[in-house]
């Protein structure tokens, strides 16, 4: 009988619909090895295209406030632009995964400021919020989830606080950062976090870190031991105009479309084909 299975009058039989990506998923891929795809999202067309392509989550990042809105930095996003884009994510979405970044200047007051900023993101659809920064941010991450707010945290190249970095530089190059940089992702994970993204960092930091915890390690410029990667959309798919950081790779380079660049992407993420750290790598 053939792998596809057929039924009267030779109609193929439909594929399976794709069940939603839920956090419990998430945690099962994690605890079964399978790394996890995610990909930037900002509208509900790319949003139908990037779902029926299997990415596993979308993020509605406030890189908007550069490869939508034209700006320099994320810090002009504000809150009410990331609750649009994520309403319009949302209506294109059906099963992956929506996480809503928290803006610049929306939870760094306090930990009930983080809330009320959270509340009007979950609101809008998403279905998990990140925050950047360890440290301080411990209690605002053990406040949102005592709450039932899952949380997503951000450490290494931090980009709300660029300024502060110096600038969009590898971290964690020495000893003394990489010791700060592990016990910051300890500590997130252990204050509720239940993801956590690592940007730009040596690939051997960031392997270390993903061995540690007990939660999926989602990298971008952190090289292939992670427990998944993610790329911003318009950096993946040859929109972005003029140097690229060296962590990404364009995926429209011999696709037939979008969706299949999508596929690819998911594919080789899957497969551990993407990030080579020989060529993606620190």
């Amino acid at each position: 009988m053939s792998d596809q299975a057929v039924y009267g009058g030779g109609t193929p039989a439909a594929a399976a619909p794709r069940k939603a990506v839920t956090l419990h998923r998430i945690r099962e891929m994690h605890a079964q090895g399978e790394p996890i795809a995610m990909v930037t999202c900002y509208d509900a067309s790319f949003a139908k295209v990037m779902d029926a392509a299997g990415v596993d989550c979308l993020l509605v990042g406030d890189s908007l406030g550069m490869v939508v809105q034209g700006q320099t930095s994320t810090l002009p996003v504000t809150l009410e632009e990331t609750a649009y884009h994520i309403r319009c994510v949302a209506r294109g979405n059906k099963n992956a995964w929506l996480i809503g970044d928290l803006p610049f200047g929306s939870y760094q007051q306090s930990p009930a400021q983080a809330l009320e900023s959270a509340v009007a993101l979950m609101q809008a659809g998403a279905q998990m919020v990140k925050l950047e920064g360890g440290g301080w941010t411990n209690e605002t991450i053990r406040f949102l989830t005592q709450r039932g707010i899952p949380v997503c945290a951000h450490l290494g190249l931090t980009p709300q606080s660029v300024h502060a970095l110096g600038g969009y530089r590898v971290q964690g190059r020495n000893d003394e950062a990489a010791a700060t940089l592990k016990q910051h992702a300890c500590e997130v994970a252990e204050a509720g976090a239940a993801m956590l993204v690592l940007e730009l960092l040596p690939s051997s930091v960031a392997n270390d870190v993903t061995q540690s915890l007990p939660i999926p390690v989602i990298g971008i410029g952190a090289g292939k031991g992670c427990s998944g990667q993610v790329l911003v959309m318009h950096d993946m798919l040859g929109i972005t105009q003029g140097k690229l950081p060296r962590f990404v790779r364009n995926f429209m380079d011999g696709a037939p479309s979008i969706e299949a660049a999508l596929r690819q992407y998911v594919s080789d993420v899957k497969a551990r084909r993407f990030p080579d750290d020989a060529i993606h790598g620190y």
